[in-house]
């Protein structure tokens, strides 16, 4: 008998639908076609123990399994539970015609148990879109999965569960979940605050100007000044997610596995922050069976990087890409995949190899030339993506033994929800252009032009700083955030006169006195 049931292959964040046909006929043996890799090759061993500690008897005849569309690969144990359901419906122990209306996905234990998988959350989605009734899956990722409305979703503990609910002797319940109202109960939870911090005043506004646009940041401080501390807060004054960024975000997280048991829709913007040892490939993804990478699981968040200097030239290089096209595509022999890759970059880094150069008591033993080469280490394009370069000074004693509550997080982020409404507004009908931070040369000629006085006062800072013309359109751009943290509709001097206090790093003769 010939049966055929519906399962889902992962490509990037999205499935591709997989027809899982079985055909039990006379004869003795197991074949399995469609470009099954090892793990789906044995699934055999485990189907045969599940199926027989679950009390059935497995069928000793031959078994031809296809995986149609043939020319893509099949990847991992989540075919367990399709292929089992497809034998036993094929030896006749499942008489439901109702197999085909339902997606089906889970690993399979040795005793029959069915396992969580990764990737359910694009599984599910592509039943709902290819009209399917519902979808059975583990049930350690049955939230995932409700949070698709309009589809019937099934949790199952074993294979008993399943072929009961076929055979009309047991039966489930599909799971439902309001999402919205769960999304919005959780949307303003956050384990850190900025009241928590004290002093370091010109630093979160610098944070709170960075958030605001969606521009990168990078602190320059010596050890223990706190960047790390407070780019842990940032979070907490990120503009909210959207249903539509939160459902997104949730894609990536469950194709890499990085969703925790039970969970459902992500309600708060990641925060990424890998070790400064990670490799190219773990940081922008790919790999022998491609994963999304850090810089993907920080799509719509943040990707923080402690230490940036201690990063590899070649890890560091990678992002230069995405940073701009906010999107990775992954190029290898047997594949192609796209992976979103819209994040807000904070890194910090120590001034020098020792760590004190411009601290106010302690002196910086480096030797000459130390500190420029040390700043070398990160490349001028590299820099030039980063709009926000500020120096983080130690915290005196009197501040930081003050008992003067310091400004919450919710109110800063009030501010920051309300430039970017405005900027909502301005870009609204732009394809691709969501921030000032991601605004093009055009753009910022009809939005950041500073008036006369501006202007002047830009041409003067840049003469006498030294800096570099690449900082032209970058200063414009965080004065344009500033602008409309101030609710002002034009750029003026003193939003310029701030933007430019924020490139540090630009000038020619930094760390080079020394």
């Amino acid at each position: 008998m010939l049966v055929k049931i519906n399962g889902a292959a992962v490509h990037g964040i999205d499935a591709i639908p997989v027809m899982i046909e079985v055909s039990v006929d006379k004869g003795f043996g197991f074949t399995i076609v469609g470009l099954p890799d090892t793990a789906v090759k044995e699934s055999y061993q485990r189907i045969l123990s599940a199926v027989k500690y679950s009390g059935m008897d497995f069928p000793r005849r031959q078994i031809v399994v296809n995986m149609s569309p043939a020319d893509i690969k099949k990847e991992g144990s989540s075919y367990d539970l399709p292929l089992a359901i497809g034998i036993l419906a094929a030896d006749e122990k499942i008489t439901s015609d109702r197999i085909d209306r339902y997606m089906i996905m889970g690993e399979l234990s040795l005793d029959g148990s069915v396992l969580p998988i990764k990737g359910v959350l694009p599984m599910a989605i592509k039943a709902r879109e290819d009209g399917l009734e519902g979808i059975i899956v583990p049930k350690a990722n049955v939230m995932e999965a409700a949070i698709v409305n309009n589809l019937k979703v099934y949790g199952v503990d074993n294979i008993l569960e399943v072929t009961g609910f076929f055979n009309n002797t047991h039966d489930l319940r599909p799971t439902e979940i309001d999402t919205r109202e769960m999304f919005h109960r959780q949307i303003n939870h956050f384990d850190y605050d900025f009241s928590e911090v004290k002093g370091q005043e010109n630093v979160k506004r610098a944070f709170e100007v960075a958030c605001a646009g969606g521009h990168n940041i990078l602190l320059v401080g010596s050890p223990g000044s706190g960047k790390s501390m407070m780019a842990k807060r940032l979070p907490s004054i990120m503009p909210p997610l959207t249903l539509q960024e939160a459902l997104e975000t949730t894609k990536i997280h469950s194709v890499a596995g990085k969703l925790e048991r039970g969970s459902m829709l992500m309600t708060q913007r990641p925060f990424r922050s890998p070790h400064h040892t990670i490799s190219p490939v773990a940081l922008v993804g790919g790999g022998a069976n491609p994963m999304p990478g850090e810089i993907s699981l920080a799509h719509n968040g943040i990707l923080f990087l402690d230490e940036f200097p201690e990063f590899s030239r070649q890890v560091l290089e990678v992002m230069r890409q995405p940073l701009e096209d906010r999107h990775i595509t992954i190029s290898r022999a047997k594949y192609t995949v796209d992976y979103p890759a819209g994040f807000m970059l904070v890194a910090s880094m120590n001034p020098c190899p020792c760590g004190y150069y411009n601290h106010p008591t302690k002196k910086c033993i480096c030797p000459p030339g130390a500190v420029q080469k040390y700043l070398n280490k990160i490349s001028g394009p590299l820099l030039d993506r980063i709009d926000i370069q500020i120096e983080v000074a130690p915290v005196a004693f009197d501040e930081i033994s003050s008992d003067t509550p310091a400004e919450s997080s919710a109110t800063i982020r009030e501010r920051v929800i309300k430039a970017r409404e405005i900027q909502t507004q301005r870009f609204k009908g732009v394809a691709n252009v969501h921030c000032n931070a991601q605004m093009t040369s055009r753009q910022i000629r009809e939005y950041a032009h500073p008036d006369t006085k501006g202007l002047e006062k830009l041409r003067e800072a840049m003469a006498r700083l030294n800096m570099s013309a690449r900082a032209y359109d970058r200063i414009l751009k965080v004065a344009r955030t500033i602008a409309d943290l101030d609710g002002c509709p034009e750029v003026r001097d003193y939003h310029l006169q701030e933007a430019l206090s924020y490139r540090n790093l630009d000038r020619a003769n930094w760390g080079t006195y020394f």
